[in-house]
């Protein structure tokens, strides 16, 4: 099973543009009237270059002119752009915009069972992640994400993005997720959930199994595994976002009883390539 990756982590956060950037308002002065752009402090330090989000699910002339030239005006070299998929005049505006198409962003979720399924025996041991697991979490994660938007942009370093899915793992075990369960085999981590709760909705977020551990499923059980984790938190229903693309995550999911909540799509536009 190749590696899923969820909605975007929390540690990589819009931020406001610096005070020496924001030489031209967006909309108004006013405080009340939300951002059309947000810069991404994080990503664009990752990465090393200038990168903001359109806050917009949708575009109309008004809003794609006033993210050009926000863009244009605090000298952002890529702006990201989560598009709703329903709507034709926003499709229609980013691409012919310079905005490509890099992902299709699917959410599935399901309610949570009030008691687990029967297990087959199974040659793992499920268990929360350890300090000593990051080695072997960090090791699959740098291989297992290659369906996510980043790689098929095109213009952002393999290399790095290998690292920002170590980055995401190992931040999740220090914190950013609050559970991190591992599948082991003899006593070697051979795959990992990152789990999420806001109030009664849990989340998952990066799911993966290491190769030579794959058609096992392993995946299913840290999927099972990660609703019994729910249920204790309380939580109602469970979510997870993956992509387009990946049809082997999709199908452990529609397998996990997990039905499609929605569909999007994800554009990057460059403006410095």
């Amino acid at each position: 099973m190749t590696g899923i990756c969820a909605a975007q982590p929390r540690f990589l956060r819009a931020t406001a543009v610096p005070e020496s950037r924001q030489r031209t308002s967006i909309v108004n002065e006013s405080q009340t009237t939300p951002a059309v752009c947000s810069y991404l402090e994080w990503d664009s330090n990752f990465f090393g270059v200038r990168i903001g989000r359109i806050e917009s699910r949708r575009l109309d002339p008004d809003v794609l002119a006033a993210a050009t030239e926000w863009a244009h005006e605090n000298r952002m070299d890529c702006l990201y752009f989560l598009s709703v998929a329903d709507d034709p005049q926003t499709v229609h505006l980013a691409e012919r915009n310079q905005f490509q198409q890099v992902d299709v962003r699917m959410t599935f979720e399901r309610n949570v069972p009030a008691a687990g399924p029967e297990r087959a025996p199974l040659d793992a041991r499920i268990r929360l992640a350890e300090e000593k697991d990051l080695p072997a979490l960090r090791a699959i994660a740098a291989v297992s994400h290659h369906d996510t938007r980043f790689y098929f942009d095109g213009y952002f370093d393999r290399t790095r993005c290998d690292q920002l899915y170590e980055t995401w793992i190992e931040k999740s075990l220090h914190g950013f997720a609050q559970a991190v369960l591992v599948a082991e085999r003899d006593a070697q981590p051979v795959g990992y959930v990152t789990l999420n709760l806001r109030k009664a909705e849990s989340q998952i977020g990066l799911i993966a199994i290491a190769a030579g551990h794959q058609g096992a499923g392993l995946g299913r059980v840290l999927v099972e595994h990660s609703l019994d984790w729910a249920r204790t938190k309380g939580a109602r229903v469970m979510k997870v976002v993956t992509q387009g693309r990946n049809v082997p995550a999709q199908r452990l999911y529609q397998r996990c009883g997990f039905l499609t909540g929605s569909f999007e799509l994800w554009y990057h536009r460059w403006f410095r390539r």
